[in-house]
């Protein structure tokens, strides 16, 4: 555990889950669709978070550390959520037209500071091809990275607040996939000029307010047990779990994680009404119903490092 991933030479349960639920029940493939709605909260969250940056960059720079709390409690809910938009949108499931999609995680990527959506895309849909092939999937933390980390609370603190430079040192590893492309300019420009336009118009506040709420959306916060919930284990014979608690409601049903990798084609308003059809095939397994008490696990438990995850390997490699 503490030098390499759990190994596995089995297929990711995934695809014959989803076979075998289809045919038990083949009314599933009814959620199956689009969610041009969630286009709305995507706005709607945008204008909170510009707001949230004006109102704060209004207050001088004295008050920077309210700026950095602002965007822990508030910030970091509403960029998570659009991050969940811009997943939504990876998998083409706000517009029935590719390109309306990639503009939408464009448009919702914004608030993040740092362009990212268009490259998420990439290695995401590849995550889901290629769950735990540490050729083609950058979920999976550098065996580097692990050692680095260990098993140490503050090794695992320091990885979550740097857990955005961490994921950037993954993708030169996966010789395989093409990276640039036109959508990724166009992804950097379209950030870059809003942050111009925030320091700007908000001033240095309001584009601090934006980059810790970013940094807590996904790193040292509540919220950055959902990258541990997803996939790291201390079972190796399950690889993938759920989360069913209340912050589901506001973070679109990310939690439904098992659910997604079985159907990735269902919209997140959906994931609960397919639980709901198919309880024998979700009910048995192990979920989280706290991301709280998750989070704090997996930073004081030393069981927990960046080895705690599956790997699929292959005979010959």
């Amino acid at each position: 555990m503490e030098s390499g991933f759990f190994q596995s030479d089995r297929d990711q349960p995934h695809p014959e889950r989803t076979r075998s639920i289809l045919r038990a029940h083949p009314g599933v493939r009814r959620l199956c669709g689009h969610n041009p709605w969630t286009a709305a909260i995507l706005f709607l969250i945008i204008l909170l978070q510009i707001g949230l940056a004006w109102g704060l960059g209004g207050l001088g720079l004295g008050f920077w550390w309210l700026s950095i709390l602002a965007g822990w409690c508030v910030g970091a809910f509403a960029n998570h959520t659009l991050y969940v938009i811009i997943h939504e949108a990876a998998h083409n499931l706000i517009f029935r037209s590719r390109a309306w999609n990639q503009w939408t995680a464009i448009i919702a990527d914004m608030p993040n500071a740092f362009p990212g959506a268009a490259g998420f895309r990439v290695y995401h849909l590849k995550h889901h091809a290629h769950q735990g092939d540490y050729r083609y999937d950058a979920d999976l933390p550098n065996r580097w990275e692990g050692r680095l980390i260990g098993n140490s609370v503050l090794g695992k603190v320091a990885w979550e607040f740097l857990f955005p430079f961490f994921q950037l040192t993954r993708p030169p590893r996966l010789k395989a996939i093409k990276l640039w492309s036109g959508w990724i300019w166009a992804n950097i420009i379209w950030a870059l000029a809003f942050d111009a336009a925030v320091l700007f118009i908000c001033g240095p506040n309001g584009l601090l307010y934006l980059v810790a709420s970013f940094f807590f959306s996904v790193g040292f916060h509540p919220l950055g047990a959902r990258w541990v919930q997803e996939h790291y284990t201390l079972d190796p014979l399950q690889e993938t779990y759920s989360y069913y608690g209340p912050l589901n409601r506001i973070a679109l049903n990310v939690g439904y994680h098992n659910e997604h990798h079985d159907f990735a084609n269902i919209p997140w308003n959906r994931l609960p009404r397919l639980k709901a059809m198919a309880p024998e095939f979700y009910d048995h397994l192990k979920s989280h119903r706290s991301w709280t008490r998750l989070w704090l696990q997996f930073l004081l438990d030393p069981r927990y490092n960046l080895f705690s995850r599956v790997e699929r390997v292959r005979s010959g490699q």
